[in-house]
């Protein structure tokens, strides 16, 4: 449990200092877009002052903003994926998805072809470091379903990520 001085503006500002660039890095991992990474961080933390006095005793409060900053961008991205699609079909072709470029490993373009879901738990996984319960929980689902997330996005990043060997010209 982390030492707060009892002014909710305070503490939560505080709080927002020392987190805010590592938030907005996952949340630009995950989602793509600066913009809607730093819309979905304030929201978070707007939440956060509201809920201060419960969430200001969690042994690790930046863990719940992530949660809510997550579970929101996953859910936009979901309604943006289905406007697109709709707009798509209205129009009457399918849209495009547009793959990694060259021969250059670009793992933002990677990440952009898999699930906004498989993202998140990818990112909070292999980039943040957090074991499979702390995702479990911080994004509410069973650890399974967690690693079934993984387990699908390695699949489907796997042949995204193949580095092709440059031929030596020595």
């Amino acid at each position: 449990m982390q030492d707060f001085d009892g002014d909710p503006a305070a503490d939560v500002a505080a709080l927002y200092r020392r987190t805010w660039p590592r938030l907005i890095g996952v949340l630009v991992s995950i989602g793509g877009s600066r913009a809607d990474a730093e819309e979905v961080a304030q929201d978070a933390y707007v939440k956060l002052l509201g809920r201060w006095e419960s969430i200001r005793r969690y042994d690790d409060p930046e863990a719940w903003v992530r949660a809510v900053a997550v579970r929101t961008l996953i859910s936009r991205l979901r309604r943006q994926q289905v406007a697109t699609r709709a707009l798509a079909r209205l129009k009457g072709r399918p849209a495009e998805v547009r793959g990694p470029d060259g021969d250059a490993l670009d793992v933002a373009a990677a990440l952009a072809r898999i699930t906004p879901a498989q993202r998140a738990v990818v990112v909070l996984h292999h980039v943040m470091d957090l074991p499979i319960e702390q995702i479990a929980e911080e994004l509410q689902l069973p650890p399974g379903t967690v690693k079934s997330r993984l387990a699908r996005a390695r699949q489907a990043l796997a042949p995204l990520l193949v580095v092709k060997e440059v031929p030596d010209h020595a």
